[in-house]
Parts: C-alpha cells; sequence; structure tokens
C-alpha cells in the first residue's frame, strides 16, 4: 500500500489496532479510563459498519490487576505481575466485552505466549482461530498471556505482538496509538526543533536512530520499539500508523485528518512462511565474515566455514540471527544444529563436519530455504 493522500478509514479491509496500558488505566487512580474505552468501541462499531474487520491488541491487565489486589505503589516482582495479570485479564475482557456489546459487536479473547507465532504449528492453529472470528463479525481481542509468561520467554512489549499478530492474519493496516502523534526526527520534548514525519517510505538505519525510549511508566515499549514493530509489518506487507490515542474517539480523529506518521507497506512482501521466520525470536546468533555474507546475498545457504563466532543456547529448528561484521543483522534463519554441534564445527569445511559429528543430514547451518535477508524482498505462494 502506497501512502494515502488522505487517510480514511476506506483505506483498509482489515485493521489491528493497538492500545497501551497508559491509555487504557489512568496513571493516578488505576482505574479503567472507562469514557474514552466507550468512544473507542463506539468508533470501531462505525469501522464494522463500514465492512471493516478490527482486531485489537491490548495491554492493560497487570495495571488493572494491581489496583483490584492492593499492589499499588511498589515494583511488582515477577509473581506479583502474573497474579495481577491473571485477576486484570478477567476486568479487561469484561470492560471491552460491555463496550462494544453496547453497539451489537461480538467479542472473543485470545491470550497468547511466544511459541504461538514462534513454533509454525502454533501460528496456523492461532490464524484459523483469528480468521474465524473476524469471519462470523466478532472482533478479537489478542494479549499476551502475562500470567503465565516468564521475563525469559515473554514478548516483552505490546507493539511488536501487535505486528506480528497483524501479519500473521494479513492485516493491511496496523494502527499503533500513543501517547505522541508520530515519529519525530528527535524527540520532541527535548528538542524544539525536532520535524515531525508523516510517511515513512522506507525504515533506513537514520530512521531508526530517530527513535527515542519509554516515557510512560505503566507501558514498556516505546519509539524504538514501534519501529521495529514497523519493520515487521511494512516488510510483510501491512501498512503502519503511529498517532496519538490518548483523547476521546481515536480513530474518528485520526479519519478525519489527525496528525500520524504512515509507514508505507512493501509493494512486494515477503510470503508467509519468510515473514514467520523473520518475526520468531532468535534464540542465538551467528557472526559471519565477508564471503559467507556474498553468499547469502546471492541466495545460497550459510555454510559454517563462513562462521567466526556462535552465541546462544539454540535448538535444531530454532530461529537464530545472522550479523555482518559490522554488527549489523543480515538475515534470520532456522538453525541446522544446536547450539553444541554448531559450535564444534564453526569455520569448518562440509568435508570436516562429517568427521567431527558423523553421518549428517545436511552440512549447512541454515538453509537458504530456512533463510531471510532482512532487507529481502520475495513473492512466493503462502504455506
Amino acid at each position: 500500500m502506497s501512502a494515502p493522500a488522505s487517510l480514511t478509514a476506506s483505506s483498509f479491509k482489515r485493521l489491528t489496532i493497538k492500545i497501551g496500558s497508559a491509555l487504557l488505566v489512568d496513571a493516578d487512580t488505576g482505574q479503567l479510563r472507562q469514557k474514552w474505552l466507550e468512544s473507542l468501541c463506539a468508533d470501531i462499531a462505525e469501522l464494522k459498519t463500514a465492512g471493516i474487520e478490527v482486531l485489537i491488541v491490548s495491554s492493560g491487565a497487570i495495571s488493572l490487576g494491581r489496583r483490584l489486589l492492593d499492589l499499588t505503589g511498589e515494583t511488582l516482582s515477577l509473581d506479583q505481575s502474573q497474579a495481577a495479570a491473571s485477576v486484570g485479564q478477567i476486568a479487561l475482557s469484561q470492560a471491552y466485552r460491555d463496550a462494544l456489546n453496547a453497539h451489537g459487536v461480538v467479542t472473543g479473547q485470545i491470550l497468547v505466549t511466544p511459541n504461538i507465532t514462534e513454533q509454525r504449528r502454533h501460528f496456523l492453529n492461532a490464524r484459523t482461530t483469528i480468521n474465524t472470528l473476524l469471519g462470523l463479525g466478532a472482533v478479537p481481542i489478542i494479549n499476551e498471556n502475562d500470567s503465565v509468561a516468564t521475563s525469559e520467554i515473554r514478548y516483552g512489549d505490546n507493539d511488536r505482538l501487535s505486528a506480528r499478530v497483524a501479519t500473521m492474519i494479513e492485516a493491511d493496516g496496523l494502527i499503533l496509538f500513543s501517547d505522541i502523534d508520530g515519529l519525530y526526527t528527535a524527540p520532541p520534548h527535548l528538542d524544539p526543533t525536532a520535524e515531525h514525519l508523516s510517511v515513512i517510505e522506507k525504515i533506513t538505519p537514520e530512521i531508526e536512530a530517530m527513535a527515542g525510549g519509554a516515557a510512560s511508566h505503566l507501558s514498556r515499549g516505546g519509539m524504538v520499539t514501534k519501529i521495529e514493530a514497523a519493520k515487521m509489518a511494512v516488510n510483510a506487507g501491512t501498512a503502519m500508523v503511529i498517532c496519538k490515542g490518548d483523547d476521546l474517539h481515536p480513530l474518528k480523529s485520526l479519519f478525519a485528518g489527525g496528525k500520524h506518521s504512515f509507514f508505507v507497506a512493501s509493494k512486494t512482501p515477503r510470503a508467509a512462511r519468510k515473514n514467520w521466520i523473520m518475526a520468531s525470536i532468535p534464540t542465538g546468533r551467528v557472526d559471519i565474515d565477508a564471503g559467507a555474507l556474498t553468499a547469502l546475498q546471492t541466495g545460497k545457504s550459510l555454510l559454517p566455514i563462513g562462521v567466526t563466532k556462535i552465541d546462544g543456547q539454540f535448538q535444531r529448528g530454532d530461529a537464530i540471527a545472522i550479523f555482518d561484521q559490522t554488527n549489523i543483522e543480515v538475515a534470520r534463519g532456522l538453525a541446522n544444529f544446536d547450539a553444541a554441534d554448531a559450535q564444534s564445527i564453526v569455520g569448518r569445511r562440509s568435508h570436516e563436519i562429517v568427521e567431527i559429528l558423523g553421518p549428517v543430514n545436511r552440512t549447512e547451518l541454515v538453509h537458504r530455504d530456512n533463510l531471510v535477508l532482512t532487507s529481502e524482498d520475495v513473492k512466493e505462494p503462502a504455506i
């Protein structure tokens, strides 16, 4: 999708909307911003009347639950956060159900953990469930399952989760509501000369450098994670919008000409499997030399002889990130060996691998069919 001359609701057919804790929960009282939620759901009902499918990725469970459990005013341990999420998730689901039901809209709740989008079978099952809900006219409400997720395996923020979900269901638009009206050349609260960027055609290193940190204590996200989300989304063919969301009727305001930043979707999006690989959370890191980089850029597999260093504890089939000599991630792929075996064959030629590990099915560390360049745009049938 190219940047529309005027962003309207009709620009999209299927929208994923990400809502952060700071928008849903009052920072002073810890209570739900009821009128804001009701206005948002009124906007969503109007979109659905216009034939637009809507999916929500929402934070807020921990923020609501900590007040209900009288855990305000303190830093929560992991156990307390999980308990707060368990209590808050019920309150959050009820709030969405009631606010949307007032407009005759049915909701469905899906709690996800990283394996749902990282493992292919779970990925396909989740996609089918969400698509079925959308096809039946419901609005799915999705959140990370904070009541069981640990600090080691959690997504860490709902910006990137929303991008994974949006690309999983092939949404043509992703809206990230924020406390700021888009991307600036510098943090505007620190630099009064910062310029607002209304359209981002391509996410370059310069664009990434413009991102700042999170400002709200209720949110784990920030502009950095929004740029990461944008990279996932646009490479999969999903346009992304960052806009201010704290006023009433935020969707109506956006489509009436509200200030925003529009990230243009790739015209040649990665196919479903390659996008899934790129969206997977790496459990290992591989550094490569210049020869290996050239091989990858010409469509070849990653061989151990071109590897200079391996970090992480990964198993065969896990996603690993591949970095060049300048410490830039150039590719992501699925490992053919676990970490211990991979370490033992770093820098080795193919015939040496058999001598070290014995008979193996493949000698590539990552086969080209399971590898995606970070700058790659491909077209192939969805799996």
